[in-house]
This record gives structure tokens, C-alpha cells and sequence, in this order.
């Protein structure tokens, strides 16, 4: 998620094609840290959203409308009464700073032509929305930053605007190679890092990328590198700074299955294979698709929380209980030794002694003397009598423990699918079928409103398999869920079709449907990596993926959704990555 000098200089050249020469006719301040400027363009009218947020500075052009506040806030109504119909002369970028400039030229009340300029600083925490007069004066700002706030540098109406330079950094576009030098290889630091602190504009990622691209580790000491490794750091970095003046950008997302990563707008060459790019036709629309997908994610994961702490409670409760039970269930392994001294008291008891606390003898068994320990207030017939009951004691214990241990090593395994389904859930639908599960499976309590509308929730919350393409043109489908596991494997698929799973852990259920004749080798790996990459073991380099035909698949009665048994198989291994697998719009 970098939004550092690179993007920024490719967002103002889109910008400045865009909207040079043309008219602001509408400003609003939907946020109290963001604006919205309407614009008329090259291409029509469109809107410019500008965000100085904290946790979520950017800028991009939109055709989407944001809700404002009936009563404008001060800023905005300055905005409108100085700059409400201006003309935009041009918005450049000082170097490869994250600053983008808004340069306007309107007539004031006079009728005198002035100009204005609108700065918006894309600086993380520190960001900000900035209004100057041609001076470079502050007027403005949608935050004002005291001198209490910042030692720095203070953003009240008054104060000369200044662009913060608390580092020696150099700027990349003009920076020479005694320069860089200089600003790079001197400093005691990792090769990334002395590229992040040097260089204006260059961001963790693009550090990484400029060091892949040159054959070097990020990590590697700065000052250890020879003279060749130097000049071809040097030489890799002017390239993207030559790309980036003549404005050769490919505005691009790098996705982990459905998980955007990633955004910038050169080629990513540090991701591997598992990654997938997508490619746009402009920055703005790459960091709307982007910001949209997260917020998505992030709205997925905030709504799947409750359920997801529901699922954590019962497995930590689950997990000490089979810990426990495991615990009992080893206690109860010494029943057979009580069961040996009782056998051994009644055939060699006459020769204890009375009041005697041992009795040593032989036993058959293994043919070794064994010493009985003995209570010295009984005879050995009652000896052997208490060892019996000891014995059948445990042996009642370790039946209903066993039975017990199975049920909650079920449950735990449940659970897990259960989780695993909240990790791949995308949508709102997903989690309503998981909700269903839950509520069946009694982990929670299914309220009286529930009750009423279940028919109807579950007419809404229906979600379908997720459906890839192979390389082949095979269909294969994955089951998002236990519930969509069940109608996979058991309703859609047939017969001859093949059904995949990771082994001895949660996943999806994958289904290829079959063609005339045997599968080729190359759809086996394709289901394979989708078995891994929709499991809990998608973060291990391999996955260990069993396979069989559907008709070998059988459904315990009263099983937990997405259980199934098989006694013939056979098994691959494979990497959890999507590549060349096609995901189709189901």
C-alpha cells in the first residue's frame, strides 16, 4: 500500500492531462479531512476526491458522488468563495515529493485575475489539505497543525508555507551518481533502507523492487557492496527515474488470490508465482479498485469478527478439554496391570502372609517375579477383589473417555473447518451460511427474529462455489463453505468426477468436472494447488493433496457438514499459488 513519489507522479500527470485548462464547478467537503472537487475536463466532468486522513491519505479521479454535510465546514466555504469557478493552469508535483499542487487562476471581487494554489500532501499522519495565495502564503488548511502540535513546521493561516525537509534526503530525478553515493552507500544501514532514507518518494516496496531488479538483497549491508554492485543499483534506479519523467507507467494491483497486496504503477518483478496482476488503464481507477477491494475485505473481516470469536472460544475450550482427555485416557493405560495382580492374588494368594504388605510371585504372563503391593488389613482374596474393581473402574472410564475424546477431536476438527471457511469468505452471503452452520451445529443460540425469518435469510444468503478454469479448459469448482462443501461433492458432482482436499486438514472441497476420457496430468496439479491454496496449509510451500473419484466418497450418518470418508485414494503435492488458473464470474 504505497502511495509514495512514483504513484504520486504518475496521479499528477494523469491529473494535469486531464484537467489542465479546465474549470472547478463544485466543492464539497464530505469528510472533515477530505474534499471533493467537481471539474470539467478533457473528458467531461468528473470529480477529484482528495483525502488528508491519517490512516488513509490518497487521490484519484472518480465519477462516484459522496454524501456532504448540509451546513459546509469554514474551509470549504473558503474553497467556494475564492476558488468556486477557477480555472486550473496546471498541478505539478515539487520533485518526487508526495505533494501534488493545484495551480488556479480565478478573477476576485474586483474583477482582478488571481491566482490560488491547492496543495494536498499525501504524508501518512501528517497529511494535509492546503490552501496558498501566489505568495505561497498559508490561507488555510482543512487541519491546522500549532506549534504545540509540530516543532517542525506550523500549518496556520498566516505562516509561509514551506514543504517539511526534517532528513537529508536527495531528489531522484535530478540526483546525480556522486550523489547517490553519497546518500545511499554511506549511510550504516541495509541497502532498502538507506534507499527509503536518501531518496525522496521511495517506499518500502519500491526499495524491495529497485533492489530485485538490480540482483541485490534488500538486506544486504549498504557500504559492503563492491564498485559493480554500486554502479548497477545506480543504473537500475535512474531507469524507473527516466520512466517516470517521460511517463511510462503501468498502473497495476498484485493480488494473492482474491486479496489485493499491492498497488504501483511499474511492473512488480519481486512477486512470485502465486501472485496474480492486474493491469489499468489509469491510476485513479487502479487506486479506486484497490482502496474499494480493501474496504471490502476489511468490512468482511470486521462483520466475520463476532463469529470468529465465537469459533476461537470453542476451540481453546475444545482443545484443553481433549488435552485433558487425552491426560485421563493415559491414566487409564495401568488398568491391565490391577487386572494381572488380581489374576495372580487369586492363584498364588495362599501364599501371602498374613498382615504382609507385598507379595512376590510370578508372572505367566512374561514369566518375571513381580512384587504386589497388598493392604496388610486384607486377606488376598479381598486384595484381589479391590484390584478387579480398580480394574473393571478404569476399564468403564477408558471406554467412555474414548468415545468422548473421538467426539471433541471431531468437534475440534469442525471448528477448524469452520475457520478456515471465515478466511475465505468474501461477502456478506458467505457469512450468513456460515452463521446457519453454527447455529445448526448449536455453537450459537439462534434468536427468536432468526426463528421468524429463517426462510427468508436463507433464500438471501445464498452463495455460490468459487469457479476457476484450468489450463485445459477443465471446469473446477471450490466450496466456500461446509454447507457448499456437501452439495459439491454429493448433489453437483457425478460419479467420475474428482474430488480434491488437502490432507488431514481444513479446507475447501474441489470438484473437476470430468470430460471424455481420463483427465490430462496438468488439471490433476492445477486442482491440487486450488485444494492448497483454499486450506489452512496455504501459507506452507507444499501441501500434501489427496484425491479420489466421487463414487469412492462416502458420508457418515449425522457427520458435521463437509466430513467425509474414504478408504482408497491417491495423493500429489503442491504449491499453494492460483497461477494460470482463470476464476470465472459464477
Amino acid at each position: 500500500m504505497a502511495f509514495d513519489g512514483f504513484t504520486t507522479a504518475a496521479l499528477v500527470r494523469e491529473f494535469d492531462t486531464a484537467f489542465r485548462g479546465g474549470r472547478i464547478n463544485k466543492i464539497a467537503q464530505p469528510e472533515p479531512d477530505a474534499l471533493l472537487l467537481t471539474a470539467r475536463g478533457k473528458d467531461g466532468q468528473e470529480k477529484i476526491f482528495l483525502s488528508a486522513s491519517a490512516s488513509l491519505p490518497l487521490a484519484y479521479i472518480t465519477r462516484k458522488s459522496r454524501v456532504s454535510p448540509l451546513t459546509a465546514p469554514n474551509f470549504c466555504m473558503l474553497l467556494r468563495k475564492h476558488i468556486g469557478n477557477a480555472r486550473i493552469t496546471g498541478i505539478t508535483q515539487p520533485g518526487l515529493e508526495r505533494v501534488i499542487q493545484f495551480h488556479l487562476e480565478h478573477v476576485n471581487e474586483m474583477g482582478d485575475i488571481c491566482t490560488k494554489i491547492l496543495v494536498i500532501e499525501l504524508m501518512g499522519k501528517h497529511s494535509n489539505i492546503i490552501f496558498l495565495d501566489d505568495k505561497g502564503m498559508i490561507l488555510d488548511s482543512i487541519k491546522h497543525i500549532s506549534a504545540s502540535v509540530s516543532s517542525v513546521r506550523e500549518v496556520l493561516p498566516g505562516r509561509e508555507y514551506f514543504i517539511p525537509r526534517t532528513q537529508d534526503k536527495a531528489d531522484p530525478l535530478s540526483v546525480s551518481e556522486q550523489d547517490f553515493e553519497r546518500m545511499v552507500f554511506r549511510r550504516n544501514q541495509t541497502i532498502s533502507k538507506a534507499l527509503m532514507m536518501g531518496l525522496t518518494g521511495v517506499s518500502p516496496v519500491m526499495a524491495n523492487e529497485i533492489c530485485f531488479r538490480a540482483s541485490l538483497d534488500p538486506d544486504e549491508y549498504a557500504p559492503s557492496l563492491d564498485a559493480n554492485a554500486r554502479l548497477h543499483l545506480f543504473r537500475t534506479f535512474l531507469h524507473l527515474t527516466e520512466e517516470t519523467r517521460e511517463g511510462c507507467f503501468t498502473p497495476n494491483i498484485v493480488y494473492r488470490g482474491s486479496l489485493p497486496v499491492e498497488f504501483g504503477v511499474f511492473p512488480y518483478r519481486q512477486y512470485g508465482s502465486e501472485y496474480r496482476v492486474q493491469t489499468f488503464s489509469t491510476v485513479s481507477l487502479m487506486l479506486e479498485t484497490y482502496y474499494s477491494a480493501r474496504d471490502e475485505y476489511t468490512r468482511i473481516r470486521q462483520k466475520s469478527s463476532d463469529l470468529r470469536r465465537v469459533v476461537q472460544t470453542c476451540l481453546e475450550r475444545d482443545r484443553k478439554k481433549y488435552q485433558l482427555q487425552l491426560k485421563q485416557l493415559k491414566d487409564t493405560e495401568k488398568k491391565d496391570k490391577y487386572r494381572i495382580y488380581g489374576e495372580l492374588l487369586n492363584v498364588y494368594g495362599y501364599n501371602a502372609q498374613e498382615g504382609a504388605k507385598t507379595l512376590r510371585a510370578e508372572n505367566y504372563y512374561t514369566d518375571e517375579m513381580i512384587d504386589i503391593p497388598l493392604d496388610p488389613l486384607l486377606t488376598a482374596a479381598q486384595n484381589a477383589k479391590k484390584y478387579f474393581d480398580r480394574y473393571n473402574k478404569l476399564k468403564r472410564t477408558q471406554e467412555a473417555l474414548s468415545v468422548q475424546a473421538a467426539q471433541t477431536a471431531s468437534q475440534i476438527g469442525h471448528l477448524e473447518s469452520i475457520a478456515a471457511s471465515l478466511d475465505i469468505a468474501r461477502d456478506e452471503a458467505d457469512l450468513s451460511q456460515i452463521r446457519q452452520e453454527m447455529v445448526q451445529s448449536g455453537y450459537i443460540k439462534k434468536h427468536s427474529d432468526e426463528k421468524k425469518n429463517a426462510k427468508n435469510v436463507k433464500v438471501q444468503s445464498k452463495s455460490r462455489p468459487f469457479h476457476y478454469l484450468s489450463q485445459d479448459g477443465y471446469d473446477i469448482y471450490v466450496g466456500r463453505n461446509n454447507f457448499q462443501n456437501d452439495e459439491l461433492t454429493f448433489r453437483f458432482a457425478g460419479p467420475e468426477d474428482w474430488w480434491f482436499h488437502a490432507k488431514k486438514m481444513p479446507g475447501s472441497h474441489v470438484i473437476v468436472k470430468g470430460k471424455d476420457g481420463p483427465l490430462p496430468d496438468r488439471v490433476y496439479e492445477d486442482a491440487g494447488r486450488l485444494a492448497a491454496f483454499y486450506s489452512s496449509g496455504k501459507d506452507n510451500p507444499k501441501v500434501e493433496i489427496d484425491y479420489v473419484q466421487r463414487k469412492h466418497l462416502r458420508k457418515p450418518s449425522g457427520a458435521n457438514p463437509g466430513f467425509v470418508i474414504y478408504h482408497t485414494n491417491y495423493s500429489l503435492v503442491a504449491e499453494p499459488e492460483l497461477s494460470g488458473l482463470t476464476e470465472v464470474d459464477s
